[in-house]
């Protein structure tokens, strides 16, 4: 893809807690229920949660990358009702997902493998005891328990196959719910309902009437900032229209829409404040949630604005925008939501960027701008000037995206040229500029929307942890690190199975491999899961061996932070945390009906089975309640594929017998294989203890934290180090310490690096924190060396009359105490007192065409340094005319011109194809000759190429041995019709042509005619050889004579006549015989071009004589193959060579008959092709036309 991607989470931010039990694979955001039947009957049902709004994912997160465009800050909506909506959108920014079809009920678990617990095999291990070691077995209770349940059938939905869901939370006991009915013949919704629970999900009731009985709602947002505002979308095909309530959707108010709503945006702060994409890419800003828009900006590329990050903008209501240009380029914008002007606008980055490249993240904007076929990635920390991201020199990547932004420091997956399916993880200094390598290699995946998808995930609650597959010879395999990837090393299996047999497996041979992906459905669960309120438990599935596979998938546990493993099932499960982590509840995958679940107490331990319906349920989801203690779930499914939604509410409270107190708690310490400085600090969190069965309440956090001594862990390679094998930092062999930057100036200092840096984060102190901390040094006095001077958008060409932007680059010298002298080639030079002057880059505006010699100078008291640049000065091509005779004497040069406009245009390459031939003659002439062999009619295609234009022009000449021509005159009445345009001179010449054919009777195989520019109005006369049938001889010589004779005899008995129109008869006469070139008496020509005239005269009476006395025709000119060379070599009356400095530009077209023309002109492409020369001047006699 090559694009800069956004952050992508695993889940949104919201106030509740999602977990959904379906069939994995499905796509968007709808869950598969488990009674629908199979494919070719009704369609699937599925539910999809609403959020409180974009933000932050409370879960802990694997990061999908952008699906090709890059991710969206944006709510996808449903857009034109044709159809559910594509999620385009990373879930880290989306207010609502979108709605692709699921798969049907019925669908296998994944892996298509189905396998049973213990408890349903009947092994029942021995009873729990309170802390069992590693390596016992895990238990399963025997007795069936009964949770507290209520039960609720939303009547008369049973045909409806989508609903969205959304729980406030936070004290509050509102849950709402949208189902629809989705019809995919249609493509659209033909039905929805809207129900509501003021009692935590034991009743709803239907609010149809409240929002209009006809009213077709397609979907539902919250604002992340005040849960009781809620704003519905009606479906555009009926009504387009907004929905908006203040209670919690209690009462709604509706608001008209003039424009269809793709997708929204909350402001992080201000609760009314919201962006609204449409399906025309326009940007709507409305202050009063929703009840009134206004235009921000058109043209906008999807899914790239942005709300300003509060703490780097400073202005709260400065919006960040990708938009088109008028010309079609991408240009990263900010401008206030009310105040969006061209006057108002700001352009932060210089040039021009690639398409859908614009990240807004934290503290950090990122832009891509390819050039030279390779992409360059930019980023501005804290709204400062962008600066070049800093990869390794060879690691020339193909795609990159960014992954974190978090504590200050970019973590980016780059894909290097050498990788197809692997990524490399790097991770950035605090301005994200400098880049080291973390980790090679990691397993990437294609999402079911063609999204890039990268096995890394970022543990919850435990900072710097991250868990990665790593492909290595073709095997993948889970590794483990706790500082941010500095160091990273392989899962330790499980001491035992299930069943407390032991198992073999020794490191680094065998190991526990995990799947890290988390549902690109933000609300369909994953194969692993955290939280940041139970920082030591890590629920995934996986499996044991030397590799990750996809067969004998089971569930394992971690209680300690990833160093040692359980498992717990031999199938997959959806585990759901309740009580801050303090219960884990475990809901099979299964196609089947299921009335229980399981609950442990002591962190997968000792599992025991309760029952939460009486009648087995196809479990389609599970919603937990939002906030801190998540003691409520409600089940969502049917009992039957026909039946309605049933929504089962669990209450857990009734298994806690009190809220727990001091004693019940035990300390933990966060460690890595017994190393307990992680980060630089020892960590001791609390735990409740196994046997206690009290509820915990709110998230203390952790309980004690004390930094560490410094040592070598602590700090990895800097930027152009590599970690060898003796742990050492040492220098890349592309990488030169001792070059200073171009910023160190004599007198100042700069910081000289030890090959370390400390990761970022890091609390540890003193130890070895000062002999690995970079040393300020002064900077030395070095000449200026490595000069270079570019365009700021890296192309060699520039456009005359706009600015052009040189930029100078200094690899080294003393940048505050140099003289720059810069010559733009073009006359003018300017001088700067220091290169600091010059960072925005040098500007510069050239009047002409032409290559230009650009040179600059740098010096100061050591030394200088030069650098050239040959810059290309074009204007844009508009038109191309080929000019060429109609009729041309076998094996006689001719001469073809491409004749432009305007006439200056730059460097330019002609490109020429003869007749049939396939291989085409490349030129830097505009002017050619050619000699054609084969006599008929031939073909010559012109092409020219200016800068990334390409137009072309076709025309057709007549080849013959022998033929002969005639100049025609006229009545002066045409003359008073005459505009001279190509159009009107080809329309007349085919109505002459008639006219002649009329009065003659003579084949008009035998006639061509050609009216000529300019005034009186003149026309050349062409009589042909022509053979009738095949293997029938061309007409000699004689023939040819006959037929001049009767076109002669025709024309001066004034019998060739035409009508031009009602009342306009024009007479066509033989002009007087002109056996020489014709002499252009123009004012314009001096006294010798009236010598010529004379002598013009006197050849030709002379010929006139010698005609008579070889008994010609009067008036005609022969040609022949075996002409004398005095005579003509092209059909013309004047000499191609004579007359072409001699053409006035009177006679040349303007602008507008080169618009008028209809030629076969036309852009072909857009390639760039190198030229170094400008178009000849030479204009042919005529214009042919």
């Amino acid at each position: 893809m090559g694009k800069v991607a956004g952050r992508s989470v695993a889940l949104l931010a919201g106030t509740w807690l999602v977990q959904l039990l379906c069939t994995f694979g499905t796509g968007g955001a709808e869950i598969t229920c488990r009674g629908c039947p199979a494919p070719g009957k009704p369609p699937p049902r599925g539910f999809f949660f609403v959020p409180a709004g974009p933000g932050r994912g409370e879960e802990a997160k694997r990061f999908p990358a952008a699906a090709g465009k890059g991710t969206s800050p944006a709510a996808p909506s449903p857009g034109k009702p044709t159809g559910p909506p594509a999620r385009s959108a990373s879930p880290a920014r989306s207010a609502g997902p979108g709605l692709p079809r699921a798969p049907p009920r019925g669908a296998a678990p994944r892996g298509g493998r189905r396998s049973r617990s213990p408890a349903e095999r009947g092994q029942q291990p021995a009873g729990a005891a309170p802390e069992p070691p590693p390596g016992r077995a895990t238990r399963f209770g025997l007795e069936e328990l009964k949770l507290s349940s209520s039960t609720f059938a939303l009547t008369g939905d049973s045909a409806h196959n989508q609903a969205m869901v959304h729980w406030s939370g936070h004290n509050s006991s509102v849950i709402l719910i949208l189902t629809k009915l989705y019809d995919y013949n249609l493509g659209s919704i033909t039905e929805s309902s809207l129900w509501r629970s003021t009692d935590y999900g034991t009743t709803y009731e239907k609010l149809n009437e409240k929002v209009g009985l006809k009213t077709i709602l397609s979907y539902l947002y919250v604002c992340p900032t005040n849960k009781r505002k809620i704003m519905l979308l009606t479906d555009p095909e009926i009504e387009s229209c907004l929905l908006i309530s203040s209670d919690e959707g209690a009462t709604y108010q509706k608001y008209r829409l003039n424009f269809y709503i793709q997708s929204l945006l909350f402001h992080p702060k201000q609760e009314d404040w919201i962006l609204a994409y449409s399906l025309d890419q326009k940007l709507y800003s409305s202050i009063e949630f929703g009840r009134r828009w206004q235009l921000l900006q058109e043209g906008v590329a999807p899914n790239r604005f942005y709300w300003s990050v509060m703490g780097s903008s400073k202005e709260p209501d400065l919006v960040h925008l990708e938009a088109k240009t008028v010309d079609g380029h991408a240009q990263y914008i900010t401008c206030r939501m009310q105040n969006c002007t061209e006057a108002t606008r700001s352009k932060p980055f210089p040039s021009y960027i690639d398409p859908d490249s614009l990240i807004v993240q934290d503290d950090y904007v990122f832009v891509q701008l390819t050039s030279g076929g390779r992409p360059h990635y930019y980023v501005s920390y804290r709204r400062s000037a962008f600066a070049q991201m800093k990869l390794p020199k060879y690691s020339l990547p193909k795609d990159m995206h960014v992954i974190s932004t978090d504590e200050n420091q970019v973590f980016a997956a780059v894909q290097e040229w050498n990788q197809n399916d692997t990524y490399n993880l790097y991770i950035s200094d605090t301005r994200g500029v400098y880049f080291t390598l973390a980790l090679e290699n990691v397993k990437s995946s294609r999402g079911l929307e063609g999204n890039v998808m990268i096995d890394l995930y970022e543990v919850a609650g435990i900072k710097g942890m991250f868990l990665a597959n790593k492909k290595i010879d073709n095997q993948v395999k889970t590794f483990i690190t706790y500082n941010k990837g500095r160091d990273w090393r392989l899962l330790q299996a499980p001491d035992t199975d299930l069943r407390g047999n032991p198992v073999r497996c020794l490191l680094p041979y065998c190991s526990l491999h995990l799947h890290l992906k988390v549902s690109e459905n933000p609300y369909t669960s994953g194969n692993i899961a955290s939280r940041e309120t139970a920082p030591s438990i890590i629920v995934a599935s996986g499996n044991i061996g030397t590799e990750l596979s996809d067969n004998d998938i089971s569930m394992f546990v971690s209680s300690d932070a990833g160093n040692t493993w359980r498992q717990i099932f031999e199938e997959e499960y959806s585990v759901l945390y309740l009580d801050q982590g303090g219960v884990l509840v475990a809901m099979k995958h299964t196609s089947l009906p299921i009335r229980h679940l399981w609950l442990s107490f002591d962190e997968g331990r000792s599992w025991s089975k309760y029952s939460f319906t009486s009648t087995p349920l196809f479990v389609d989801g599970v919603l937990g309640e939002p906030g801190e203690e998540t003691l409520i779930m409600t089940v969502f499914g049917h009992f039957s594929h026909r039946s309605e939604w049933q929504l089962v509410k669990v209450d857990y409270k009734s298994i806690f017998d009190r809220r727990c107190a001091e004693e019940d708690y035990r300390p933990w310490q966060l460690h890595s294989q017994g190393e307990a400085c992680i980060m630089g600090a020892k960590r001791i969190y609390r735990k409740r203890k196994s046997e206690k069965k009290c509820m915990q309440g709110k998230y203390a956090g952790a309980m004690a934290s004390e930094p560490c001594v410094c040592t070598e862990a602590d700090f990895d390679c800097d930027y152009g180090y590599e970690r060898h094998t003796n742990g050492q930092c040492l220098p890349a062999f592309w990488y030169n310490p001792s070059s200073l930057s171009k910023d160190c100036s004599f007198g100042q200092s700069y910081l000289n690096s030890t090959g370390y840096r400390k990761v970022v984060s890091n609390n540890c102190t003193d130890g070895v924190r000062e002999q690995y901390t970079a040393k300020p040094q002064q900077c030395p006095g070095k000449a200026p060396h490595g000069l270079r001077i570019i365009t700021s958008d890296g192309k060699l060409t520039a456009e005359q009359g706009h600015n052009v932007t040189l930029m100078v680059q200094l690899e080294e010298g003393d940048v505050q105490r140099m003289i720059i002298q810069v010559d733009f080639g073009d006359g003018i030079a300017v001088s700067y007192a220091n290169l600091s002057s010059t960072e925005d880059g040098i500007k510069h505006v050239y009047q002409n065409v032409g290559i230009f010699r650009v040179t600059v100078q740098v010096e100061n008291s050591l030394g200088l340094d030069s650098a050239v640049l040959y810059l290309h000065v074009t204007c844009p091509l508009e038109h191309v005319h080929l000019s060429l005779p109609f009729v041309t004497t076998k094996n006689k040069e001719v001469n073809a011109t491409a004749v432009l406009w305007p006439s200056q245009v730059g460097t330019l390459t002609y490109i020429w194809w003869f007749g049939n031939n396939t291989e085409p003659l490349v030129t830097l002439e505009g002017s050619i000759t050619f000699t054609f062999s084969v006599e008929g009619m031939n073909t010559i295609t012109v092409q020219v190429s200016a800068g990334n234009t390409i137009l072309q022009d076709t025309k057709t000449i007549a080849v013959y041995e022998r033929f002969q021509s005639l100049r025609l005159s006229f009545s002066p009445n045409l003359d008073e019709h005459n505009p001279d345009i190509p159009e009107w001179r080809r329309d007349v010449s085919r109505v002459i042509k008639r006219a002649l054919v009329e009065a003659t009777s003579i084949s008009s195989k035998h006639v061509l005619v050609a009216v000529l520019p300019g005034l009186p109005t003149s026309a050349e006369l062409f009589i042909l050889p022509y053979q009738e049938a095949m293997g029938e001889n061309k007409r000699p010589a004689e023939d040819l004579d006959q037929i001049s004779e009767i076109l002669i005899h025709k024309l001066n008995q004034n019998l060739v006549q035409f009508e031009l129109k009602p009342g306009v008869r024009v007479l066509v006469h033989a002009a007087h015989l002109s056996a020489v070139p014709l002499v252009d008496l123009t004012p314009s020509h001096s006294g010798s071009a009236m010598l010529m005239l004379l002598s013009v005269v006197f050849v030709g009476l002379a010929g006139f004589v010698i005609y008579k006395f070889k008994r010609k025709i009067p008036g005609i000119n022969v040609y022949a193959q075996m002409q004398n060379e005095k005579d003509q070599e092209m059909v013309s009356p004047v000499s191609q060579r004579e007359s072409m400095p001699n053409v006035p530009q009177s006679e040349l077209m303007s602008p507008e008959q080169l618009v008028d023309e209809k030629l076969d002109t036309r852009p072909i492409g857009s390639i760039s092709i190198a030229a170094e020369t400008q178009s000849t001047k030479e204009i042919p006699t005529y214009v042919n036309v």
